[in-house]
């Protein structure tokens, strides 16, 4: 699965504002600032509330950091219930940054000179992508019972494979469990359909236990560069004949699950939409805290934004890995 959207030439973590308010917050905004570390490198987190326009929701809107994208901005996103429990973890754009995308073929990011001639093909041996860095808000991010910390955001303007399928103009919007250098670890090199480092491919490979998949989710070997591999649900609609629109992947790098993606093509969110989507959740999960149980996608109309969210956490305790005689009495049955 080539992904045409997975590198930059810069990593861009959101441009800094301050203590000034945020562009994406409504006029109700009380905009503070908050300076901290972000792993290897320093960033500052521009956290706010702002009323919601969800309809069924009242908690605020804590805005994390934000990104110029297009020709407007996105940021990353927490809405909080009075009992502590995430109602909502997203990126929010302003309408004007699904304008003025970038169109080449790549941001010349995670390459490798798989000819060895000492030159760099952009489109032969670069990932066809455009990327984004975006730290979730830090009220969100330092919490221990939330396994989510930041959003690698990707636009893909020629999609990727397989072709027939994913090969449309969109987003894929990861939510990561895994800390960003270990991510950023993975390098390019020789090995697997993306082109990673062989001893990376042969980590990004290794078997996940099965309870902590859902059973329509199939190993596909997309160990990508800087990202990791990919799980693809075959049995979505997009794979039975219907046009992509949206889709749900799960990411896993050496037997754990590193990541929940959502695609969304680009003409989906002009079509203004309004949906949900339920997540198809493994039996079990690998660390303790809160997890979505639906994906959305919506635009608000009175502050011209769209969102691309996680929602309905529950709590889940953390359980054992299935072990291969676990996987036989299963089978058995």
């Amino acid at each position: 699965m080539r992904h045409s959207g997975i590198r930059l030439k810069e990593r861009r973590l959101g441009s800094i504002q301050g203590t000034a308010r945020s562009p994406l917050a409504g006029p109700s905004l009380a905009a503070r600032a908050s300076r901290k570390a972000a792993l290897s490198f320093a960033a500052l987190l521009m956290l706010g509330c702002s009323v919601s326009q969800r309809p069924v929701e009242s908690t605020a809107r804590l805005l994390g950091t934000h990104s110029k994208v297009g020709n407007g901005m996105v940021s990353s996103y927490s809405e909080v219930g009075k009992d502590g429990t995430p109602n909502a973890i997203g990126i929010v754009f302003q309408a004007r940054a699904l304008q003025g995308l970038p169109a080449e073929y790549s941001g010349g990011h995670e390459c490798y000179d798989q000819s060895n001639d000492g030159q760099l093909d952009l489109e032969g041996e670069c990932f066809a992508t455009h990327e984004w860095t975006i730290p979730l808000p830090g009220d969100i991010a330092r919490r221990s019972d939330v396994p989510f910390k930041w959003v690698g955001l990707n636009w893909n303007p020629q999609g990727h494979t397989p072709r027939g399928v994913y090969d449309l103009p969109h987003f894929d919007v990861h939510f990561y469990l895994e800390p960003i250098e270990r991510i950023f670890s993975i390098q390019p090199g020789p090995c697997g359909p993306e082109y990673v480092r062989c001893d990376q491919f042969k980590l990004g490979t290794n078997s996940l236990p099965s309870n902590y998949m859902h059973a329509d989710f199939k190993n596909v070997n997309a160990v990508v560069p800087a990202m990791g591999n990919h799980l693809v649900d075959q049995t979505a609609p997009e794979f039975r004949g219907d046009r992509f629109t949206q889709a749900w992947i799960y990411g896993v790098y050496d037997g754990r699950v590193t990541f929940f993606e959502q695609m969304v093509t680009q003409a989906y969110l002009l079509s203004r939409p309004a949906e949900c989507f339920p997540i198809k959740s493994p039996p079990s999960v690998g660390v303790r805290g809160f997890y979505p149980t639906r994906y959305c996608i919506r635009y608000l109309a009175p502050t011209d934004e769209y969102t691309v969210s996680m929602e309905n956490f529950v709590l889940r305790d953390a359980g054992a890995p299935a072990t291969p005689v676990d996987e036989l009495r299963r089978t058995a049955k």
